[in-house]
């Protein structure tokens, strides 16, 4: 993997980072209020980011999108991801940028029309059904949402909970026991539910710290009773749902990687800058030794988070699933935007814990990287697992 950033990639995201500071900082608060004036206002700068051709990123031209692969993807997301808001300026937010993928690699013709077309265009969103109330998420062996064949139907009886982006989407993609016979990691199947069809219900936004969130940002309750679907709505084959999880997951995961990469430097920036300016018991915080070793702490472990991610995005790009790579940036990765943004806070003081900075809605997001797409603890178990495996084949693990 080359140090050098190819020049078209430079240029990019130096697009990308004029579109932020021209369109996305000057307008966050408005974007962050709940009413039809921001709805509006995104829709503006969506199209914005269409005519300057940096939307949606994350996928090809041929799938309708503007990008080249992960490692361009990274390095722009470390503009993009500095705004919280930003990735649905640009048509990149999670769910929708993972079901994109997902539904250009193994989508049928018929679901990349019905399905694929509208959800790039952002004609429609998407959201997320896997996770279960009554079991444990980190163990999705556990599920027991079902979908039972009826003749060229599924017939689907479920409760799902953290539905990410129910409000207001337009369909789902929905893990479900398909074959409860089967060994645990064929018994479940990916199908996409539209969210007219009658039995399905979005039961309630599920506040997380305090926040509802709205459309695309959500984590719901949602219920499907008797929802009928084609069976031809399947991605993939029956009983595949795990093998497309980990294809949809692993790329997905990267994607929030990149994005945090974005949210810790603005936070570092921030604390340099505040520490500077700001002084108590006669002299700037930034002489003050503890304050040094956060900003050299902070300083080794974001760029160590960077080169970890894009080794792990250089994989992905030679065709590699780099699970190990994934695995180690998604925990890693967590734990320094937790720890950069709570001394970003700190430096701040009284001020850090308003809305007058980004710092208080970063700090919230940021305790949820520790545990969705898979806890920290599942993603330290793969990683040693792996590794164990190589050195018990004979082998050894080499970090090349």
């Amino acid at each position: 993997m080359s140090a050098v950033i190819p020049e078209p990639i430079l240029e990019r995201r130096g697009q990308v980072r004029s579109f932020m500071e021209e369109h996305v900082y000057p307008n966050e608060p408005r974007l962050f209020t709940e009413d039809e004036q921001a709805d509006a206002l995104i829709a503006e700068l969506q199209q914005k980011a269409k005519d300057a051709g940096l939307w949606a990123p994350h996928l090809p031209p041929e799938a309708g999108g503007s990008g080249s692969g992960f490692i361009e993807y990274a390095y722009l997301n470390e503009e993009i991801g500095r705004s919280f808001i930003a990735q649905l300026i640009f048509g990149c937010q999670a769910p929708d940028a993972g079901h994109g993928e997902i539904l250009h690699l193994f989508g049928t013709p018929e679901q990349k029309e019905r399905f694929l077309k509208p959800l790039v265009a952002g004609e429609t969103r998407s959201f997320f059904g896997m996770t279960e109330p009554e079991v444990a998420g980190s163990d999705p062996t556990l599920l027991q949402g079902r979908a039972v064949r009826d003749g060229d139907d599924w017939v689907i009886d479920a409760h799902k909970w953290f539905s990410s982006g129910a409000d207001g989407a337009g369909f789902g993609v929905v893990m479900l026991v398909t074959d409860p016979d089967a060994e645990p990691h064929r018994r479940a199947s990916m199908i996409l539910v539209p969210t007219d069809a009658p039995g399905y219900e979005m039961v309630r936004k599920v506040p997380v710290m305090g926040h509802e969130g709205r459309g695309w940002g959500t984590h719901c309750e949602t219920r499907f009773t008797g929802v009928r679907v084609p069976v031809s709505n399947t991605l993939g084959e029956p009983g595949e749902g795990f093998r497309l999880a980990q294809k949809r997951l692993g790329p997905g995961r990267i994607h929030h990687v990149m994005r945090w990469l974005g949210q810790m430097q603005r936070a570092f920036e921030l604390m340099c800058s505040y520490s500077l300016q700001r002084k108590a018991f006669g002299e700037p915080l930034a002489d003050k030794q503890t304050v040094q070793n956060w900003i050299a702490e902070s300083a080794a472990e974001i760029q160590a988070c960077r080169l970890m991610t894009l080794q792990a995005a250089h994989r992905l790009d030679e065709g590699d699933e780099a699970r190990v790579e994934i695995s180690l940036i998604k925990f890693y990765a967590a734990r320094v935007l937790n720890d950069v943004v709570d001394r970003a806070i700190q430096v701040h003081g009284g001020l850090g814990v308003t809305d007058d900075t980004p710092l208080a809605v970063m700090y919230r997001m940021a305790r949820g990287a520790r545990i969705y797409d898979g806890a920290d603890e599942v993603h330290k178990m793969v990683v040693a697992r792996r590794i164990l495996r190589s050195f018990r084949d004979g082998g050894v693990w080499r970090f090349t």
